[in-house]
């Protein structure tokens, strides 16, 4: 995605020493997959769960990821206050979404919902669901954490608001190491399935908030879902 403020024209690409590449750059491939994973797991959504129309949020996802994109293609390195609030933004309707199916997920559980009779939709739902908050919020993990991407190219602060093993162990810590969205993937993975920090420190306030709403969707989701499915099974 996008770092935060700088002028428009800022592409530059910091390069650790003695280096031919950029290593602290974030390819933009993995984020775009993530995306991208997220809207085809929307339109897969029972009608029921889904926030609007079936190609409303895809669509709106399609069209900020194709402006982040253009705007910064190939390594995420430009320091742009527009395309940081382009990523913001999309930010917000992925992790709006996730939210949204998973109230309405629970609700139809509570009150009886088409696919809740049935214990092959109701896991297929519950697990579209439970991955599209995980690519959710490893995406809001991955936005703001130290001022997003780019910004985390450029400059790393001395206290992040999410702390890595390579923050925490001196002795694992390599030279210009910066987490990439991968890491982040694995903290909302880890976050959904151990309802707790794991390897990850969250330090900013922010932070904990954001993972302890991830912890109590998930446990919603995996809880009332496996319990359901098993009493239609029985």
């Amino acid at each position: 995605m996008s770092g935060e403020r700088s002028s428009d024209t800022d592409r530059t690409s910091p390069r650790a020493p003695g280096s031919k590449g950029s290593p602290r750059t974030e390819r933009r491939w993995p984020m775009a997959a993530a995306v991208i994973a997220s809207a085809v797991l929307t339109l897969l959504l029972p009608d029921d769960l889904r926030l609007g129309p079936r190609w409303a949020l895809p669509l709106a996802e399609g069209l900020l990821l194709v402006v982040l994109i253009s705007g910064d293609p190939g390594r995420i390195s430009r320091r742009s206050t527009v395309l940081r609030a382009v990523a913001i933004a999309l930010v917000v309707v992925l992790v709006g979404s996730a939210i949204w199916s998973t109230l309405q997920l629970i609700d139809d559980l509570i009150h009886g919902g088409h696919e809740t009779n049935s214990a092959d939709a109701l896991l297929l739902a519950g697990g579209s669901v439970w991955v599209t908050t995980v690519l959710a919020f490893s995406l809001l993990y991955f936005e703001l954490d130290s001022g997003g991407p780019a910004a985390r190219t450029h400059h790393m602060p001395p206290t992040p608001a999410l702390a890595f093993p390579q923050h925490l162990s001196p002795e694992l810590q390599a030279a210009h190491w910066r987490p990439h969205y991968i890491d982040y993937l694995y903290l909302g993975f880890t976050n959904s399935t151990a309802l707790s920090p794991t390897d990850v420190m969250p330090l900013a306030p922010w932070a904990k908030s954001v993972m302890t709403l991830q912890s109590v969707l998930s446990l919603m989701i995996l809880g009332l879902v496996v319990a359901r499915a098993v009493n239609v099974l029985a």
